[in-house]
């Protein structure tokens, strides 16, 4: 059994800049056509169910990945557990006008840190606690149940869940970056799950930063 991760295409604000978290912003045609290659990567692959997000740019990403791997007919959940993290009273700034307006330094913690939240949004760790929960109520009976599983969200979501499978620290989940529609690969063998593989982070690709 195999779950899947894929974080959605460039999104209109991931291509201005801005702080998302929870603003419903869909992807751009750049977006779009990350999809389409997200799914010609995938297609061969024997898809039971998927997750994904209450933001629009999760569902087109998922949408455009179904329609193109002919999985139209498989089950669909839809989690606001799921979303990306909450940026609160940052969403929809630009991020390098904030940097002059707050500081670098302000702003680095308050991107980068794990237990710092930003004003009215959420820390990483926070989304780790809402994420890593669902998953092991709602995602893991799926695998163990034999299926194959893919889960559509977003960087801080599925960082959030990369470091609880691979065990990672704190400093070590701040280190990784989950590029736009690039997808990461897991093996589930009998009570574990094992990382089997994902494109290399040195290859060219879209490496949109949360």
């Amino acid at each position: 059994m195999k779950l899947i991760l894929i974080r959605h295409g460039q999104s209109q604000w991931n291509l201005e800049n801005r702080f998302t978290g929870w603003r419903d912003i869909d992807i751009t045609p750049a977006g779009e056509q990350e999809a389409r290659i997200a799914a010609s990567q995938i297609k061969d692959e024997n898809i039971d169910i998927a997750f994904t997000s209450k933001l629009i740019r999760a569902q087109h990403t998922l949408q455009i990945i179904l329609d193109e791997c002919g999985w139209q007919n498989i089950p669909v959940i839809i989690d606001q557990a799921l979303n990306e993290r909450a940026y609160g009273n940052l969403e929809g700034l630009n991020k390098a006008e904030t940097a002059k307006k707050f500081g670098d330094a302000q702003v680095y913690i308050w991107r980068r840190s794990y237990d710092v939240a930003p004003p009215g949004g959420e820390s990483l760790k926070d989304t780790y606690n809402r994420v890593v929960p669902y998953f092991n109520s709602s995602i893991l009976p799926e695998l163990a149940k034999g299926k194959n599983v893919l889960v559509v969200a977003h960087g801080n979501s599925l960082r959030s869940l990369v470091m609880y499978l691979e065990k990672l620290s704190p400093e070590e989940i701040l280190q990784r970056e989950i590029a736009t529609c690039v997808p990461i690969y897991y093996k589930f063998n009998e009570t574990q799950l094992q990382k089997l593989y994902s494109k290399p982070s040195d290859e060219k690709g879209p490496m949109h930063k949360v």
